[in-house]
């Protein structure tokens, strides 16, 4: 990045920053959060515009029953001339209206049953010194010798309930055996036009919202509009002003490879500008530059932490190893194909949203669960070892066939993988940041760092050229003790050069008690790989018993209906389960185990240039 400071009049400041807004590369040191009142309003109007488009854009009404009456409304309803306003008061006056409809549809079944009667008419006969009492009773709890000792009238029954009235001059008394109910407020018929009308009035609404929704295209270009003024705004907030307010100075930065552009452009405008290559202490923005592979996984740094200036992107590492974990963690060849099919889906059917723009991650990740899944050997729960539909080849990548009943040193295959690729990752981490604190730091900084990596990495280089015979027992030997005398030299004397010798080794011992206690539980930490991945292939194993075992129904035609709806039914619970488990898992595995032995730190700031084309 280089570093540019501006000396501007006052008055020439926003022109200033909207000249830098069309060149869109210059990243103005600014708040990344509304800072008053008029920020926090422009904020909240982008808010209520996106969620009003969420909304939008998932109305429909081509399956509603009034369709036809809903386009003859739209095509009545005016252009809304604030979509964003118009729309909030059409869904909120919709949702009460619903409501409203609800509760009339409830009127209507309770009233339903007492028929169609004028209210005025039944009230008057209080006028006349008779009381009417209504009553609604289970048809078991009903005698038929009521009628032929009380006044009662049945008004309507179905196969559960009766309902019928009685009429009595007011002063008599009678007792039945059951209570009655209150007296229904008027006709069904009221209720059901209630009903109506309230049908109509959401017709309309409805036409209004599909009006709005016309809109959509508008709003988002307001939006638009609205970010890129509150992004002036702001950083016309963070400039320093001096010499009474008559100076104004700002600091940015933009990438190196449009420096000469920019100069061109400065000189041209005849700003006052210094440059200069930007430092660790400036804390410039971040700009990632990955691959076309691992700039997909770009967002999962991002979620952690952008790195900070001169510090090593992560992303590249993270990349590789989070499609493996995944991958491990999914443990089925057949949930990768579902993966691919939905990245698919994603690119041709949503690529115009937010999950649309995550088809390349999930093919990705969907390549990697096929490849992992037909090593590990399982394809929608079914063990591809014991398939007889399987080739031979295909049986010959699988893991478990490489060792006598699939365990290594008496512990299963995939285990003892999941943890030699934990203390892979883990020794990879350690001398990335060795190197990386090397760089940034200096080497006379680092030399504890260097005694751990030389201890632990080479420990385990030394055993593994033991194990394969290739150095000889002598040779073996002095290499041990070469390898712990400069350890321990690095970790208990040199540590922190210039210090009380005594005080290095306490301080040495003490990180050795956190390194050995802490890897322990990192390395362990990695068999969830394993974990995840049986618990997966063993569920979707069941769901395969469970629908095999339907097809032991002698009926024909229905048990392979439910057989498939089982099939069908477990195994997309059991991807939703195995995909929650294997995001988040390998996150951790990523965030905590990785970085923490790497030493990254994350606290670099996105770069987020002034643009006439700001991203919503």
């Amino acid at each position: 990045m280089m570093k540019y400071s501006f000396i501007l009049l006052s008055g020439e400041t926003e022109g200033f920053l909207e000249k830098l807004q069309e060149l869109g590369v210059v990243d103005i040191t600014r708040s990344a959060k509304p800072v008053d009142d008029c920020s926090a309003a422009m904020l909240d109007s982008v808010a209520a515009a996106k969620k009003v488009i969420g909304r939008l854009e998932g109305i429909s009404y081509e399956k509603d029953s009034d369709f036809e009456k809903v386009s003859k409304a739209y095509a009545e309803a005016s252009t809304p001339v604030d979509a964003v306003k118009e729309a909030q008061l059409a869904l909120v006056e919709s949702a009460e209206l619903e409501l409203a409809k609800a509760a009339a549809e409830k009127d209507v079944k309770a009233r339903l049953p007492w028929g169609d009667f004028d209210k005025t008419r039944l009230d008057s006969l209080e006028t006349l010194g008779y009381t009417v009492r209504y009553y609604s009773v289970n048809r078991k709890a009903y005698s038929a010798e009521w009628a032929e000792t009380y006044p009662l009238e049945v008004i309507s029954e179905d196969k559960n309930n009766i309902w019928f009235v009685t009429v009595t001059a007011k002063g008599d008394e009678y007792s039945l055996p059951v209570d009655p109910v209150a007296a229904p407020e008027a006709s069904w018929k009221e209720a059901q036009a209630e009903v109506d009308a309230l049908t109509e009035k959401i017709i309309q609404v409805k036409g209004r919202l599909l009006r709005c929704k016309d809109a959509i295209s508008q709003i988002k270009a307001e939006c638009t509009e609205t970010l890129v003024d509150l992004d002036l705004y702001l950083a016309k907030l963070s400039t320093e002003t001096a010499v009474d307010n008559r100076i104004n100075v700002l600091e940015g930065f933009a990438p190196v490879e449009h420096d000469a552009e920019l100069c061109k452009a400065f000189d041209e405008m005849g700003i006052l500008y210094i440059k200069e290559e930007a430092a660790e202490e400036d804390n410039p923005p971040i700009k990632l530059k990955n691959n076309w592979f691992s700039s997909q996984f770009e967002v999962l740094t991002g979620m952690y932490g952008m790195p900070v200036y001169g510090e090593f992107d992560p992303t590249s590492i993270v990349a590789p190893f989070f499609l493996l974990f995944f991958a491990m963690c999914m443990g089925d060849a057949g949930y990768g194909i579902l993966l691919i099919l939905i990245g698919m889906f994603l690119k041709y059917k949503m690529a115009d949203s937010g999950l649309g723009k995550m088809h390349k991650l999930v093919t990705f990740l969907g390549i990697g669960t096929l490849v992992i899944g037909f090593f590990l050997g399982t394809f929608f729960g079914m063990s591809i070892l014991e398939a007889s539909w399987a080739p031979q080849w295909l049986k010959a990548i699988c893991v478990d066939g490489w060792f006598p009943d699939g365990k290594i040193a008496g512990f299963p295959a995939q285990m003892v993988l999941a943890v030699g690729i934990g203390v892979f990752h883990i020794c990879l981490a350690m001398v990335v940041k060795t190197i990386g604190f090397t760089k940034r730091f200096g080497f006379k900084s680092t030399i504890s760092t260097w005694g751990w990596t030389l201890l632990i990495v080479g420990g385990i280089i030394l055993a593994a050229l033991g194990m394969m015979n290739v150095m000889g027992p002598m040779a073996m030997k002095w290499a041990v003790i070469g390898l712990a005398v400069i350890s321990c030299l690095a970790i208990f004397i040199f540590n922190t050069p210039g210090r009380n010798p005594l005080v290095n080794i306490g301080s040495g011992l003490w990180d050795t008690y956190n390194m050995v206690t802490g890897l322990l539980g990192d390395v362990l930490s990695y068999i969830r790989l394993y974990a995840l991945g049986l618990a997966g292939g063993m569920l979707g194993n069941a769901f395969n018993i469970m629908g095999t075992m339907i097809l032991d129904i002698p009926i024909p035609a229905l048990n392979w209906v439910f057989c498939i709806v089982i099939l069908i039914f477990g195994h997309v619970l059991n991807l939703a389960m195995s995909c929650l488990g294997a995001f988040v898992h390998p996150l951790r595995l990523t965030f905590v185990e990785y970085f923490k032995n790497s030493g990254y730190e994350g606290t670099g700031k996105f770069y987020s240039p002034l643009t006439t084309d700001k991203e919503e």
